[in-house]
């Protein structure tokens, strides 16, 4: 396992991240009687060497970060970079299970505070590695949010904070504004081959400004860069919730990458997560972990062997021209703050645009990556 210093800051990460969401919520069809499966898998990617573990007081209304405390004693606490969650009100609105209509948020600095001791109280710490304000939105940002992030962290309580970007696909204004003007250390966002945006442009932020580290979540596109799913796949879970398109041209587009796969032998889910990793400005890759043969097939694919140039700028291409396969087949539109539909294509410009070629490209990959290892 190799690891990633997260620019600007003294933490290292794992080239894999452990999310706990999976036993943690009912998103995936979990319930509390698979929780000691969810505590060894947790170990067992300790053990594969996985130091970063991500979680949300909000995943079943804190369930999922008591279902780290075990690990944490199994591990040492010192050698966990604990990751964790905050902004939603679940003492107030607790929500209906099974229910994916969003709940009460409060980002106000008194919440703030509540929200950061019951945490702690959880997770039985006296800190936070990184502490990640949870589908933070445009209007919600502010300088009373961020100074008392700031206080908290000169308290002792967080070492570092971060925003974490979703539900869905996006936000592309909160990410840009959280890594130029609030410089934020980390920002977490769905990011992967095949939904390249936002992801990718606050890469390229993060290696202009030479801070800041992306975490990518859904890295396998829910599954189709991992070679599970036919046309026929049908899903009770969250995945219910995409567009079908999703599937039928997702499918599409995993055989025109299968040569690449090939190349490089591996799986296709490892080259998903080799992709993501030869970005210089990824610190970690966050897939969903249901087993362990799947968790040993993320881990073997962080090895610090990248794609060449050549592999990135051809899959760039595809992506930018919807694999061939017409209109229909493009990405899923991003969630928009200022957009008055409340969405936006996928590939638009905002201020500065984005480079044709991402510069962090035009060298030696390996060596730019492993800079910041």
């Amino acid at each position: 396992m190799l690891y990633r210093g997260i620019p600007g800051t003294d933490i290292k990460v794992s080239e894999l991240s452990f999310g706990n969401f999976i036993f943690g919520s009912f998103m995936w069809g979990k319930t509390a009687d698979d929780a000691p499966e969810g505590i060894r898998l947790q170990n067992e990617a300790y053990d594969l060497g996985v130091n970063f573990f991500d979680t949300a007081d909000a995943y079943d209304n804190g369930r999922a970060e008591i279902l780290m405390v075990p690990t944490l004693a199994y591990a040492g606490r010192e050698n966990i970079i604990m990751s964790t969650k905050f902004g939603y009100d679940f003492y107030s609105d607790p929500g209906t299970e099974g229910s994916h209509k969003e709940r009460r948020q409060d980002f106000s600095p008194a919440f703030l505070q509540k929200a950061l001791e019951e945490s702690l109280k959880r997770l039985k710490t006296d800190y936070i590695d990184l502490w990640q304000a949870h589908n933070l939105k445009l209007w919600q940002m502010n300088d009373d949010l961020l100074h008392a992030l700031e206080s908290l962290q000169k308290a002792g309580k967080i070492r570092q904070w971060g925003v974490a970007l979703g539900p869905a696909i996006g936000w592309r204004e909160e990410g840009v504004v959280a890594l130029r003007q609030w410089k934020a250390p980390t920002v977490q966002t769905v990011f992967n081959m095949l939904e390249q945006h936002p992801g990718r442009e606050f890469c390229e932020i993060s290696q202009q400004m030479g801070r800041g580290g992306i975490i990518s979540r859904v890295p396998h596109s829910s599954g189709i860069l991992q070679d599970i799913y036919t046309p026929a796949s049908t899903f009770t879970d969250h995945r219910k919730y995409r567009d079908r398109n999703w599937l039928i041209y997702g499918l599409q587009k995993v055989e025109l990458l299968r040569h690449i796969q090939k190349s490089l032998q591996c799986t296709m889910a490892q080259l998903a997560v080799k992709w993501l990793l030869t970005w210089p400005s990824l610190v970690s890759v966050q897939p969903n972990i249901n087993t362990s043969a799947e968790l040993k097939e993320f881990a073997a694919a962080c090895d610090g062997h990248y794609l060449t140039a050549a592999q990135m700028q051809e899959i760039q291409n595809l992506v930018e021209t919807d694999f061939g396969l017409g209109s229909q087949a493009h990405a899923c539109d991003l969630k928009s703050s200022v957009a008055l539909s409340g969405a936006t294509p996928s590939m638009y410009q905002f201020g500065q645009p984005t480079p044709a070629l991402p510069y962090a490209f035009t060298g030696n990959l390996a060596t730019a990556a492993a800079g910041t290892h």
